[in-house]
């Protein structure tokens, strides 16, 4: 079986987000979605529209989604992949780079990000105040 793990707030759940999640489903059998918990979140500075908890139900329910675990730090991604056998880490392109650390655990892969469209641009259009990068 191949694991397959990614990363993001997730708020404001959008094409852009199910268009990752489906992608990154394709490169393997099972897929673990690490979420930030509001607490992380405010630690960098943004803060979501919707609570962790619904964020977690709502991901939950999505048929690419095999499992919901909370991001609490920025350190844990060498212990998630290990934990929970991972092979392949996926993250949008607008990381690039940014996790090739992580290419001595398991294979990295970013991922082209949906064009149009993101959660910085929702909150923006809505004057939610918060346009932190998504």
């Amino acid at each position: 079986m191949t694991k397959v793990i990614t990363y993001g707030t997730f708020d404001l759940l959008h094409k852009g987000h199910i268009r990752l999640l489906k992608r990154a489903k394709a490169l393997g059998d099972h897929l673990t979605v690490c979420v930030s918990t509001d607490e992380f979140n405010a630690i960098k500075g943004k803060k979501a529209y919707t609570s962790f908890e619904d964020r977690k139900y709502i991901l939950e329910a999505i048929k690419y989604v095999d499992e919901v675990i909370p991001e609490c730090d920025w350190d844990q991604k060498i212990s998630d992949v290990k934990d929970h056998d991972i092979d392949v880490f996926v993250m949008g392109d607008d990381w690039e780079g940014q996790f090739d650390f992580l290419k001595d655990y398991c294979k990295v892969v970013y991922l082209p990000r949906t064009a149009g469209i993101s959660t910085t641009k929702i909150k923006k259009d809505l004057g939610l105040g918060d346009y932190k990068k998504d």
